[in-house]
């Protein structure tokens, strides 16, 4: 079974959702952990990779696209398609607003909630399905 972290943010806007993001995926590639950051689409793909380049100006986070030639070399990977298999080590951090398959593969899964309305409602549906699952799910209210 896969441990569900639930990071709660005070904040209303995407921008800081995603901010949290990259905070959380430096933290945990840092305790060295294999990272992948599941989006809705390739549009929020690329907006998270450009947040990992430009969020804190000392931080640095190997990542790639999972459609560059990178992806496989690098602790990082951000993706729309499909979960690539994990290893043991391998976290999972869902920005999009469902759960996807193959997600209790993971030691860890993340999400993130905010205060924006479209979030909450699907990130309440989620947390609902984890639990019908028999997921233990931790809540972090942060703020």
């Amino acid at each position: 079974m896969a441990r569900i972290g639930f990071f709660i943010l005070p904040d209303t806007t995407l921008d800081a959702r995603l901010a949290f993001a990259c905070k959380l995926a430096e933290t945990i590639w840092r305790k060295g952990y294999r990272l992948h950051l599941h989006c809705e689409d390739q549009a929020l793909a690329e907006q998270a990779d450009e947040a990992l380049w430009t969020f804190r100006p000392d931080a640095y986070i190997p990542h790639a696209l999972e459609t560059s030639d990178m992806a496989a070399q690098v602790p990082v990977t951000l993706g729309w398609n499909a979960l690539p298999s994990p290893t043991r080590e391998t976290a999972l951090l869902n920005l999009h607003p469902d759960i996807p398959d193959g997600f209790d593969d993971y030691a860890r899964v993340a999400e993130i909630i905010n205060q924006h309305q479209a979030v909450l409602v699907a990130k309440r549906a989620c947390w609902q399905r984890y639990k019908t699952l028999s997921h233990e799910v931790v809540p972090h209210k942060l703020g």
